[in-house]
């Protein structure tokens, strides 16, 4: 995150008793973002890889009596195309949060609070905003699924 927000919003986090912060990404069940889109899909895929099945391809066979080096019979050109990247909005964060379940990768919740300034006392007094509001929907949503059986907010 910018100017080390991530410091601030570790310390409110931490003293409002709402979330355990963890440093070993590995013991981490949801993690606050301000970016979204493919640079941070690469980082989740680096720091927690999917396991993903084998796919075995099946090659027609070629008749024996065909010679191997010749030139196939299939006149078509094969072209890869590479998937479209979305395009971003910049490259840093304008105020805009994330709290991205690990397992899912989905959303679970985000804010806008974007900070007057980037000194010490703008960002700590919007990190403590940005807690505040998690801690709001945190109560709501509670106070909405209240007496449900193993119910978490993500």
């Amino acid at each position: 995150m910018s100017y080390s927000f991530d410091q601030y919003l570790a310390n409110h986090l931490t003293r409002s008793g709402l979330y355990q912060v963890v440093t070993d990404p590995a013991k981490a069940d949801a993690i606050f973002t301000d970016r979204l889109g493919k640079a941070f899909e690469s980082k989740l895929d680096e720091l927690y890889p999917v396991a993903k099945p084998e796919v075995l391809v099946e090659h027609p066979a070629k008749p024996e009596d065909e010679d191997p080096n010749a030139p196939s019979s299939d006149s078509s050109i094969k072209i890869p195309i590479a998937p479209q990247d979305r395009l971003g909005g910049g490259s840093k964060g304008r105020g805009t949060y994330f709290l991205v379940n690990r397992s899912t990768r989905n959303v679970i919740w985000s804010t806008y609070e974007r900070s007057r300034t980037n000194q010490a006392d703008a960002l700590n007094d919007t990190a403590k905003d940005v807690v505040e509001r998690l801690g709001e929907a945190l109560k709501s949503e509670g106070r909405a699924v209240a007496g449900k059986k193993g119910w978490r907010p993500w």
